[in-house]
C-alpha cells in the first residue's frame, strides 16, 4: 500500500542529500520532517520543519517517530540502535541491517564477498604487528583506513613497498581504533550504480557512472562510463544482488573498481543516495532522489533511462566562487546546497552538463 498525499517523511540527516530527498518529496505531494543537530541545515532550508537534537537522542527520536509515516535517512553513520529503536514503531527504510553492513569495512567486506561479490583483499588490524604481519601479506603496499566513520579520503593512510616493520605507533597515530588494510587493486577506472529496491521488491539500476577522484573526494562523474555493456550488466547485476540480499527497500549507491579485462571488484555501498549519482538530476526523468521517494512510500518505481551524457562536478570549498560563470553556460544545471561558508574540503554545490543523445 502506497503512502498517501499529505503524509510526512522522516529523514535523518539534515545535509545535502537531506536536502535534496526533502525536495523530491515535495514534488511528490508529501511533507517532510528533519532530525539534525545544526540549526538552519541545508534540509531544513526546504522541509516542513526540523528537530533539532542529536541523532541518538531518544525524546527526538520519539518525537520523529510519532510525526512520520515512513523514515529515512541520508548519511550512513546513523546509530543502528536508533534505527532499530525508530522501526520498532515506524517503518525505516533502508533497514538498519544496511547501516550494521556499510559502518564497518570489514563487516561491508565479509558481507559483500559472502553473497559472491570480489572485492580487494583486505585484513583487520588492530596492532602495529597485525599491520606489519598484513602487508607482508601483500607485498609491503596496502592502505590502512579506519573500519568506522571515514568519508572523503579522511582516516586513511597509503603504504608502499613497506616489506619490514617499524610500523610503532602507527595504530595510535590512526586514533587506536579497529582498522582495516586493503591491498591495492590495478584498476583502470572507477565506476558507481545506482540502483533501487520498491518494496514490492521490484529492482531498477541507472547507468554505471565513471568517476574521478581529488583528493579522496569525488570531482566528476560521466556518463557514458568508458565499460563495455558486458561491465555495465555485472555492475547492474552486482547492485541488485545486494539489494535482495539486504531485503532493501530505497536507493543504494554501490561503488567498483574496473581491471583491466573489465571485471568488477567492488569498492563500497552507501545506503542512501549516493553523490555520483547527483547526475540524474539533469540527465534522467527520474532523479535518484524521486526514485528513493517513490521506494519508501511504496510507489511504482520509475524508470532510470538516460535522455543526456553528462559530466558532473562538485564544487568543493572555493569552487562556489565559479557559479556566475557556470550560469551563463547553455546545457547546464546547477544545484547549491544553502551552505553559508566555503571551506576546504566542503562540498558547496555541484553541477551536471549534459548533451543531449541523438
Amino acid at each position: 500500500m502506497s503512502l498517501p498525499a499529505g503524509s510526512t517523511i522522516g529523514i535523518i540527516g539534515g545535509g545535502q542529500l537531506g536536502r535534496m530527498l526533502a525536495m523530491a518529496a515535495a514534488r511528490l505531494g508529501y511533507r517532510t520532517i528533519v532530525l539534525e543537530p545544526q540549526p538552519d541545515c541545508p534540509a531544513a532550508q526546504v522541509a516542513n520543519r526540523q528537530i533539532t537534537s542529536a541523532y541518538d537522542d531518544p525524546a527526538a527520536l520519539a518525537e520523529l517517530a510519532a510525526a512520520s509515516a515512513v523514515i529515512t535517512y541520508e548519511f550512513e553513520n546513523v546509530p543502528v540502535a536508533a534505527a532499530e529503536a525508530l522501526a520498532a514503531k515506524v517503518a525505516v527504510h533502508p533497514p538498519a541491517r544496511a547501516l550494521d553492513v556499510a559502518q564497518d569495512r570489514v563487516n561491508e567486506k565479509t558481507f559483500l564477498n559472502g553473497i559472491g561479490i570480489a572485492t580487494a583483499d583486505f585484513r583487520p588490524v588492530d596492532t602495529d604487528d597485525e599491520l606489519t604481519a598484513a602487508l607482508k601479506t601483500f607485498g609491503g603496499s596496502g592502505i590502512l583506513k579506519t573500519r568506522r566513520m571515514g568519508y572523503d579520503g579522511k582516516g586513511q593512510r597509503v603504504f608502499r613497498h613497506m616489506e619490514t616493520g617499524g610500523f610503532a605507533g602507527t595504530c595510535e597515530a590512526m586514533g587506536n581504533v579497529p582498522l582495516i588494510l586493503e591491498s591495492f587493486v590495478p584498476f583502470e577506472r572507477e565506476i558507481s550504480v545506482i540502483a533501487a529496491r520498491g518494496l514490492d521488491g521490484t529492482v531498477v539500476a541507472y547507468d554505471p557512472a565513471e568517476n574521478v577522484h581529488r583528493d579522496g573526494i569525488l570531482h566528476t562523474s560521466t556518463l557514458p562510463a568508458a565499460i563495455t555493456p558486458k561491465t555495465a550488466a555485472a555492475a547492474r547485476a552486482a547492485a541488485s544482488t545486494i539489494l535482495s540480499a539486504l531485503d532493501y527497500v530505497g536507493v543504494i549507491g554501490v561503488e567498483f573498481f574496473v581491471l583491466g579485462d573489465g571485471s568488477l571488484l567492488a569498492n563500497e555501498i552507501a545506503p542512501r543516495v549516493h553523490n555520483s549519482g547527483h547526475w540524474t538530476e539533469a540527465a534522467c526523468v527520474i532523479s535518484q532522489f524521486e526514485q528513493h521517494i517513490r521506494a519508501i512510500a511504496g510507489l511504482p518505481l520509475g524508470s532510470p533511462g538516460r535522455h543526456s551524457d553528462c559530466v558532473m562536478e562538485n564544487l568543493i570549498g572555493d569552487d562556489v566562487l565559479r557559479v556566475p560563470a557556470l550560469l551563463a553556460e547553455p546545457d547546464l544545471m546547477l544545484h547549491l546546497y544553502g551552505k553559508a561558508e566555503a571551506r576546504p574540503g566542503r562540498k558547496m554545490g555541484h553541477f551536471t552538463r549534459i548533451s543531449r543523445r541523438a
